[in-house]
């Protein structure tokens, strides 16, 4: 009996640790989510979601990586106060590799810094286009990779946002940022095929909840009549002085004002969009496919 019992042992101890073996197979073969933050017009605090988004998911325990893909003016270093010596200009050029130019913080996320002044992906010549998606390959063994865009719609915006398994619109409540944002989904739409998953609306700087969702539903229903297309409302973020006082010390507002409104709401916005079903055939593979995509 006690050989039996000692057989029996084995066997269970040979299943756990054939179980144990099969999260590290999930693993390794996991899938990147890609989210996309974009918005109609500059000044509504796109790069500061992005950031704050990062966070709250290094906080749950995420691999994240943010690449800065304004090649306008790339502002994501200031908002962490660091001046990287080299950016995707670098990559582009062959000049770096993706990983030499990768910076860590002490905020436990990783940033690709962007290129100011370089104008479009697609001037690339056909050598350099195929080493950039050879050094992005590099990055698929992160959890989430956040792509803050430029404002507005340039060329790489739509490339971006194609690219994305999450397209997370920011809007504010002032009428301007209302109706450019409007203009950003109605050239998603004529731009990009099979846009109906995937697109999130966010409302920053609202003073209340009720603020944030007549906003959304404004803009919501205006594409849904015009465009025929739906927008998920992700949430609202609270117009906070933390949020102020964070920018101006160069820090993210969460780890300067963690249990503030507006970090809250960030919280949320990560717990709602991880909810939320990843649209098929998407990943990181596919992001680099449709970085290049033929018009």
């Amino acid at each position: 009996m006690e050989d039996q019992a000692e057989k029996l042992r084995e066997m269970m101890r040979a299943k756990a640790g054939s179980n144990d073996e099969r999260p590290q197979i999930q693993r390794t073969n996991k899938r990147t989510r890609i989210i996309t933050v974009a918005s109609g017009k500059g000044g509504v605090g796109k790069t500061n979601i992005s950031v704050n988004m990062a966070l709250a998911y290094a906080r749950m325990g995420k691999k994240v990586i943010i690449m800065d893909a304004d090649f306008g003016l790339a502002n994501v270093n200031v908002l962490v106060d660091m001046m990287p010596k080299f950016n995707l200009y670098h990559v582009c050029r062959r000049q770096k590799t993706m990983k030499e130019i990768l910076v860590e913080t002490e905020y436990g996320i990783s940033i690709v810094p962007g290129a100011s002044g370089f104008s479009k992906i697609a001037n690339l010549s056909e050598d350099e286009r195929q080493n950039f998606i050879d050094e992005l390959n590099t990055l698929s063994d992160a959890d989430i990779i956040i792509i803050d865009t430029s404002a507005g719609v340039h060329s790489n915006v739509i490339d971006f946002i194609a690219a994305a398994d999450d397209v997370v619109i920011v809007t504010t409540p002032e009428p301007t940022a209302i109706t450019d944002a409007y203009g950003l989904i109605k050239i998603i739409v004529t731009e990009i095929d099979n846009v109906n998953m995937g697109l999130k609306l966010v409302v920053n700087s609202a003073s209340n909840a009720k603020e944030g969702l007549d906003v959304a539903n404004r803009v919501i229903n205006i594409a849904g009549q015009f465009l025929n297309i739906k927008l998920d409302y992700l949430g609202f973020v609270y117009k906070d002085q933390e949020v102020v006082k964070a920018v101006q010390r160069q820090r993210p507002f969460m780890v300067d004002a963690p249990r503030c409104k507006a970090s809250i709401c960030v919280q949320h916005l990560v717990g709602r969009l991880e909810k939320m079903e990843l649209r098929e055939g998407g990943g990181f593979g596919t992001m680099v496919k449709r970085i290049f995509r033929e018009r």
